[in-house]
């Protein structure tokens, strides 16, 4: 019997043990966001760092340093929508592993991906992330004028240059 209890306060202490170690699932890029705007709205810069990528806040690191200005000034200037807005719209959150999208809509009425990395058990949003996309799709694109350019695609710009000949030398 005395067996029976132990095992008994074992099984007990073991499962208790592991609900409460059981793992919070981590909040929606959605739920981030939703933080973030309350966050702004707020003024707390704090809990808006907090729910940026690593690399956005070295990025703004970087930018502060460029400006003379803190991280602070930065992360409260580039926010993704006004504080005054009074409707926020988002919808098509898209998770694709470590990475996912949301699209707000801006006070333009047009639509705007939000970026997002997961990052330290937690869903962040990656500005600095989509900042390295767009130049990369901006190399991706000169890159492939210069190989049309070269491989005879597109028009040789010294094809109608006039010809210049040389100066004999007396």
């Amino acid at each position: 019997m005395r067996i029976w209890s132990r095992n008994l306060i074992f099984l007990f202490v073991a499962v208790t043990l592991m609900a409460c170690g059981e793992d919070k699932k981590p909040a929606s890029p959605k739920e981030t966001f939703k933080t973030y705007t309350k966050a702004i709205k707020a003024k707390d810069t704090t809990t808006m760092k907090l729910l940026l990528s690593a690399d956005t806040i070295k990025m703004h690191e970087r930018e502060a340093k460029a400006n003379g200005s803190t991280v602070d000034d930065i992360v409260k200037r580039q926010t993704l929508f006004n504080e005054n807005q009074k409707e926020l719209v988002f919808r098509d959150e898209k998770i694709d592993g470590n990475k996912a999208t949301l699209e707000i809509k801006t006070p333009s009425g047009q639509w705007q991906k939000v970026p997002f990395v997961f990052e330290d058990g937690a869903w962040k949003i990656d500005n600095a992330g989509a900042a390295n996309q767009m130049q990369q799709e901006i190399d991706d694109e000169q890159n492939r004028k210069f190989d049309e350019l070269i491989n005879g695609g597109g028009q040789n710009p010294t094809q109608n240059a006039p010809m210049v000949q040389p100066t004999p030398n007396f």
